[in-house]
This record gives C-alpha cells, structure tokens and sequence, in this order.
C-alpha cells in the first residue's frame, strides 16, 4: 500500500535527520523526491544518496520562512514535474535551554522559532494544497513534536510553535478535506537527530537525558530518524487513506505517562 511509483513527495528540512530519513523512505518506494533546505551542502548530500541508489531526487534551496521563496518552490516542482502528491513540510528549529523560558525569552528567539516552525508550514500548506485541490488528491504530513502534545520545560517558543502546527493542521484538514486533500501531523519525540543531539550537548543533557528515558519512557530508548521517517510515509499513503486532521505520536510512549 506504501507503492509511491509515479508520485512526487516534496521534503522540507531534508538536509539531514527525519527529512534525510523521509526523503530517502519516499525514493526508496518509488517517489520522485523534491528536497528542500537552507544548508544546500546537506540537501545536496542527501539527493547524492538517493541518486546513488537509482532514484530521482532534486535540490530547491528554500527558506520556508520567506512567502515568495516557498512560491518559487512549488513553481519549480510544477514546472519540472506537473504535479505534487505529497508533502512533507518538516523544516524546523529548536531553541531551549534556561533563556528559552517564559520570562526570558528574548522577542529575536520568539520570532525566528515561530517564523519557522509556525509560518513555514502554513507558507508551504498555502502554495501545495492549491496544486493538490487541481488534481483532485493530495497528502500532506506536517512536522509537530510532543511538544504539541504535552509542554516541554525550557522550550517556550518550541512548546507554541508545535502546539500551532496541530492547530493549523487540523484547519487545514477540516476546510479541504472534501477536495480530497488529507493533512495530517506527526509528532516525533525524543529522536536520534543532528539538531537534538547538538542542543543537547551544548547544555550538558546528552547524557542525563538518555539515563532518564531509560527510567520514564515505557520503551526506553530515544527513536531514530526512519522510525519516524516511516510514520510520515504511512500517513501519507493509500494505506492511511482514512485518516485526516490527526496529531500521530512516534514518541516511544513518552505523552502516555
């Protein structure tokens, strides 16, 4: 049920992490894969493994923060490929940490997480769905986080930005479902990914934190990249074509206790 021969999935945030694992998940079934990025060294990385193992993958640098750069993205993919099937819209940041918290967050943190997490993937939902209302089906996965589930300590602008994404998901779901659009969110715990792994080493939890999964998370372990990589390719198939508007935790367990 997950054949995507003859589809187009477009990956934003694809440079590395889950959309590197997404992106490849999508070749790998048969997609034609657009990556988008800011870091083109790792956009690039990730087409050149897909290429290599006898894919099609394109690089479109983009900042999903910038309207007339996510327009220009799916300009492109329709002017190469005449279509878009899926999309997952990924691209996000993490800033935590004791200055993430209420009272100290500053207002240039605020915006860049919102500006990302939030307004991307309300840009690129703005310019995709059109696209897929034309064709008459679509599917969309956008990237929330436990964080839109249960609120996360030191992680203020985070918590808001991935409790939005659920919010304008389920919009979304509800106002195009009819032409046959489906949204849907996934919303990845603790997982084995670059941008994680960096903030948690800068603040010395790398270690602390895995200890304490070990004890408070029922599988007690943090997730990989293609765990998560597959939810959003179920979601995204014929195989979850009767689901919408839904907030998919891959969390090992975590918002259950």
């Amino acid at each position: 049920m997950c054949n995507f021969q003859g589809k187009v999935s477009l990956v934003t945030g694809g440079s590395s992490g889950i959309g590197r694992a997404a992106s490849k998940a999508f070749a790998n079934r048969g997609a034609k894969v657009v990556i988008a990025d800011i870091d083109s060294n790792g956009g690039q990385e990730t087409v050149g493994s897909i290429v290599d193992a006898n894919h099609e993958a394109i690089f479109v640098k983009t900042d999903v923060s910038k309207e007339l750069e996510v327009k220009a993205l799916i300009d492109t993919i329709i002017a190469k490929y005449g279509r878009l099937d899926c999309a997952f819209n990924n691209a996000g940041i993490l800033v935590r940490g004791p200055n993430a918290q209420t009272i100290l967050c500053s207002e240039e943190d605020w915006d860049r997480v919102i500006d990302t997490n939030l307004k991307g993937v309300w840009l690129c939902m703005k310019y995709e769905i059109p696209q897929m209302l034309k064709q008459g089906a679509g599917a969309i996965v956008n990237t929330s986080s436990i964080a839109g589930l249960v609120a996360l300590d030191n992680s203020l602008a985070y918590n808001a930005s991935k409790h939005g994404v659920i919010g304008i998901t389920r919009a979304a779901a509800l106002e195009y479902a009819k032409g046959g659009v489906r949204i849907n969110a996934v919303c990845p715990g603790f997982v084995r990914t670059p941008m994680l792994e960096d903030s948690l080493t800068s603040q010395g939890e790398s270690d602390a934190l895995t200890e304490r999964l070990k004890i408070a998370m029922p599988l007690g372990r943090r997730g990989t990249p293609e765990e998560i990589a597959e939810a959003v390719v179920w979601l995204c198939s014929d195989a979850a074509s009767f689901i919408t508007g839904h907030p998919l935790a891959v969390d090992g367990g975590w918002v259950i206790h």
